[in-house]
């Protein structure tokens, strides 16, 4: 099967972040952390596209994590396989190499640990994960599917619960693996990402985890929705905000216009 897609819109946000935290290097191996929702779809396939003509040379991974929530009774092998088989289709035909880990995380959050609040748990041991592999095949750069509304969320949600001002970084090193992070959907707002989607026939997964869509992520972004009702243009403000404040390396809009003219 051929999948139809246009991602020209949000390539030209991965393209813009790219730039501007200077991403990519010539002769960078990049895995692509591949879930299989909407977000790390659209990721992949700009990535893919963005290798067309982009000045500097680089190679993709797609890395996708089976989480085994079949071994816990949340879906069946059957539809498992079948997801993961129509990722394996879409990855040929962006000529990206994917590569599937099995893991027993969804045993370990839900029956052995039998995490009331799951989430913290089983995303550090998916990152933990992710880098493991990633290094093993031969990858210094991990690409997430972050971007603008999870940025401004993230913000948000340092604020109220940890007192904090703070978010991820778009470009991250991290010293212990020596794996460099990137989120080069940090300019694209979910929206734009939601309309790539629902214009294309691509193999979008639905989480079988009884955690999506209730969690302290979706609360914040829940009332960040009524507060943009309320505020159109909320949440560019807070986003502008955090780069006039250059929070967690972020870069300052104004400042770099201003370096940029100076070259």
């Amino acid at each position: 099967m051929e999948y139809q897609f246009n991602v020209r819109r949000i390539l030209s946000f991965v393209r813009r972040a790219c730039d501007d935290y200077g991403m990519i290097e010539d002769g960078d191996r990049i895995a692509v952390g591949l879930s299989g929702g909407k977000d790390s779809i659209a990721l992949l396939c700009a990535l893919a596209d963005l290798r067309r003509f982009y000045p500097k040379n680089f190679e993709l991974a797609a890395v996708t994590m089976d989480a085994g929530f079949y071994k816990v009774g949340l879906c069946t092998k059957e539809q498992s396989d079948k997801s993961l088989d129509a990722l394996g289709e879409l990855c040929a035909q962006l000529k990206v190499p994917f590569h599937v880990f099995e893991t027993d995380i969804a045993k370990i959050v839900f029956d052995v640990r039998k995490e009331e609040n799951p989430c913290s748990l089983c995303s550090r041991m998916r990152r933990g994960a992710l880098h493991g592999y990633a290094k093993q095949l031969g990858c210094g750069k991990i690409a997430l599917g972050h971007h603008f509304d999870d940025a401004v969320e993230t913000f948000m949600m340092n604020l109220f619960n940890e007192g904090r001002i703070g978010c991820f970084s778009p470009v991250t090193y991290l010293d212990k693996s020596g794996i460099t992070l990137l989120r080069p959907l940090i300019y694209a707002p979910e929206k734009d990402i939601k309309y790539f989607i629902n214009h294309s026939d691509l193999p979008v997964m639905k989480s079988p985890c009884p955690a999506d869509k209730n969690s302290e992520r979706q609360r914040v972004k829940d009332l960040l929705r009524g507060l943009e009702k309320q505020n159109k243009g909320l949440k560019h403000r807070i986003f502008g905000a955090m780069q006039r404040s250059e929070v967690d390396g972020f870069v300052n809009p104004e400042k770099k216009r201003g370096t940029d003219n100076q070259n």
